[in-house]
């Protein structure tokens, strides 16, 4: 069990340093090619120069980000062999397609565009430059989609057959059409969106506070990252919506736990606070909004909602004895902290845009000093959105069909991951504090000085 434990800690560990960069990539590469796409249709030469010289600013931040994102995503595929090599075993004739079509599809689309658009200013066409730029965030956000097919099997299998001791391959079409990858893939675009909005906020008010110079163009930044985050909300909220309602029929239980809700209701109320106690199976402490969990699933005030004991009961008859709820106490929080972490970003979004228009942002010397130490939110808001779509599924690696612990490499030994985690940790500090260092070099030094008299 030690085994399973330290490898479930270090692809874990591994995960989030890799998703630190992921969603920033996704929405990054939109919102550059927007700004590029700006730039070639605009007709007033002098914003055409400053929204050039944004183009380049954000798009050197996209680069650096981009080549995390690269480096920290190779360890987890090493990982599928060192530390889960019963669940390759198992899984590879489903799981080795998606990632195969992604590397052969996505990433090769990606880098094979983003080294020409780097490459090819004044070499190629505006319009040709700006469709590179497009290029790479379709193939960005198609890379993530391949992942997310391999991801949505293992929390809903679909397309599948059981032979000779493993899952194999019925029908590819079922595997890339599974109504999970619906919830798993627009939540995903939206929140890297979201976040790379709010990273152009935090990076737009730190140059309106420290270079003068670069006011007139970092205020428009702002403004449109402040937009941009405010659409990314909205869509994780709504593509969020819909998730949890197909979750009432793919994994109920994983919905019930991230709620607390123990005992099945019509109506069933909503948790604001509780106080999960799995040992009883109820909740010590709680405050709740009645019939709104039912208004969340069925859009009316009335529908059953199954409950965490129910499904309890269902799954040891299906499966055997065992414990099948996941931590219910991490669920329900994490959801909390990512819902409270979204609706923040609203509230700051509204009163950047606020203040933009009014004229009044640079007055605003709090908040903009603020800023940039929030630009942890969105990642907070992330890291806990997979800790629900992952720890939801457990005690299963691939819900119905094979447990976490059978899926762990049998001969492994806590040493080893000990010492491969350790290795990971530092390697991947080192690798984030030379990423920051360029990142924040770059953004001092980089100056963009309005192009029009008055700086207005």
């Amino acid at each position: 069990m030690e085994a399973v434990l330290l490898s479930r800690w270090q692809f874990a560990i591994t995960t989030i340093y890799h998703f630190l960069f992921v969603p920033v990539t996704l929405g990054m590469a939109i919102f550059v090619a927007l700004l590029e796409t700006c730039y070639v249709k605009t007709k007033k030469p002098e914003w055409k120069k400053t929204c050039r010289k944004l183009l380049h600013f954000f798009g050197t931040l996209f680069l650096i980000n981009f080549a995390m994102g690269v480096v920290t995503g190779l360890v987890q595929e090493f990982q599928f062999g060192m530390n889960w090599s019963e669940y390759s075993r198992f899984m590879g004739d489903i799981f080795g397609a998606p990632l195969a079509l992604e590397a052969l599809t996505a990433f090769f689309l990606e880098s094979t565009f983003l080294g020409i658009w780097m490459f090819g200013w004044d070499k190629l066409s505006e319009k040709a430059h700006c469709a590179c730029i497009w290029l790479v965030a379709l193939g960005s956000n198609l890379s993530a989609f391949w992942i997310l097919v391999a991801n949505s099997f293992m929390q809903h299998p679909v397309g599948y057959v059981l032979a000779n001791g493993r899952a194999e391959m019925a029908s590819f079409a079922e595997l890339v059409t599974n109504h999970y990858i619906l919830g798993e893939q627009s939540h995903t675009l939206f929140a890297g969106i979201t976040t790379a909005g709010f990273v152009v906020m935090a990076v737009s008010a730190w140059k309106l506070m420290h270079d003068t110079e670069s006011r007139y163009a970092f205020t428009q930044a702002i403004k449109a990252g402040a937009i941009y985050t405010l659409v990314g909300v909205v869509g994780v909220i709504a593509s969020g919506h819909f998730h949890t309602q197909y979750l009432a029929q793919a994994n109920p239980m994983k919905l019930a736990s991230m709620e607390a809700l123990w005992e099945t209701e019509d109506p069933a109320p909503f948790a604001v606070l509780a106080y999960p106690n799995m040992e009883k199976g109820q909740n010590d402490f709680e405050i709740t909004i009645p019939y709104m969990f039912t208004i969340m699933v069925h859009d009316g005030p009335s529908g059953e909602v199954r409950g965490i004991n129910d499904l309890q009961k269902e799954a040891v008859q299906k499966y055997g004895e065992g414990d099948y709820r996941p931590h219910v106490t991490m669920l329900f929080y994490a959801f909390r902290a990512m819902v409270g972490a979204g609706f923040f970003m609203v509230l700051v979004s509204l009163v950047v845009l606020y203040l933009t228009k009014k004229e009044k942002l640079l007055s605003a010397k709090k908040l903009l000093y603020a800023l940039p130490w929030l630009v942890v939110i969105p990642f907070i808001a992330n890291s806990c959105g997979w800790i629900v779509a992952e720890m939801g599924r457990q005690p299963w690696l691939v819900v119905g069909l094979q447990k976490t612990v059978n899926g762990v490499s049998p001969n492994l030994t806590a040493g080893e991951i000990w010492f491969t985690m350790i290795g990971f940790t530092v390697l991947y500090l080192l690798l984030i504090i030379t990423a920051l260092y360029l990142a924040f070099r770059f953004i001092r030094r980089t100056q963009i000085t309005p192009a029009i008299e008055g700086g207005k």
